[in-house]
């Protein structure tokens, strides 16, 4: 007697259990695909809350068209609001939207032609030098000082960035920053974050936001206008070179 045929079961496509992102990564790109929204992101990488009126000048658009942009950066998850009063500030949803911004503005090539104008080509330079990428230091400044971190064994690059038991020391001691301080939830103590004008790693993570933090509180660095933009100070270039033999030429003009 022939026994029976077993029914196969179709086998599963290769892939089947891996969630499907597909719809939610088009919709992102969606965002970021016009130019005002991601001119009011890239604005908004400075860490500071603005109103829709100034992301409205910034961008050169009408403020009801900005209030549109605006409220779709909300529903989208990249942006938050908060209303004081009779003014509604808004700002980035936190470090992780600041790090896909800046990770894939790192990924584009240099623009092909200059700025044009005195005024652009300054506001560039100052940006190349030294900026704050949401509330860590970027730039050739935040590069210099990653380095540095890096030369005295404060940081430790291997396999990724690491603050080192000096390093936890030398926050509390040189910045008055506990080690509690550089926890905060989920949030890694010390990542590296792609530099989009030096194509190299600086220091972002909690140790980078505190670092950020207490050189603006002790003046040893200054935001240039209002936008992201950050120079030394003197009492600045006498801390750094003190703290971590850092020279006004590395951190300064190319």
């Amino acid at each position: 007697m022939t026994s029976p045929k077993r029914k196969r079961t179709p086998a599963k496509p290769a892939g089947a259990a891996v969630p499907d992102y597909s719809h939610d990564l088009a919709r992102l790109a969606a965002l970021l695909a016009d130019r005002t929204r991601a001119a009011f992101c890239l604005a908004l990488l400075d860490g500071r809350a603005w109103t829709v009126g100034e992301l409205a000048a910034y961008a050169r658009v009408a403020p009801s068209t900005a209030s549109e942009h605006v409220s779709r950066l909300i529903d989208g998850g990249l942006l938050v609001e908060r209303r004081q009063g009779r003014h509604r500030y808004v700002q980035l949803a936190g470090p992780r939207v600041a790090e896909l911004l800046e990770s894939v503005t790192a990924q584009l090539d240099p623009p092909a032609a200059a700025p044009r104008g005195l005024r652009a080509a300054t506001a560039s330079a100052a940006l190349a030098r030294g900026r704050t990428c949401y509330d860590h230091l970027a730039g050739r400044l935040g590069v210099a000082v990653t380095d540095a971190l890096i030369r005295r064994g404060l940081l430790d690059q291997g396999g990724g960035f690491a603050l080192t038991d000096g390093g936890r020391a030398w926050f509390e001691d040189a910045l008055g920053v506990p080690p509690e301080a550089l926890r905060a939830g989920r949030r890694p103590q010390a990542r590296g974050c792609l530099d989009w004008t030096e194509r190299r790693e600086h220091l972002a993570g909690t140790a980078g936001a505190r670092l950020c933090e207490r050189l603006l509180e002790r003046h040893w660095i200054r935001r240039i206008g209002t936008g992201r933009a950050v120079r030394l100070t003197p009492e600045g270039t006498t801390a750094l070179r003190d703290l971590l033999g850092i020279d006004e030429e590395a951190a300064g003009p190319a």
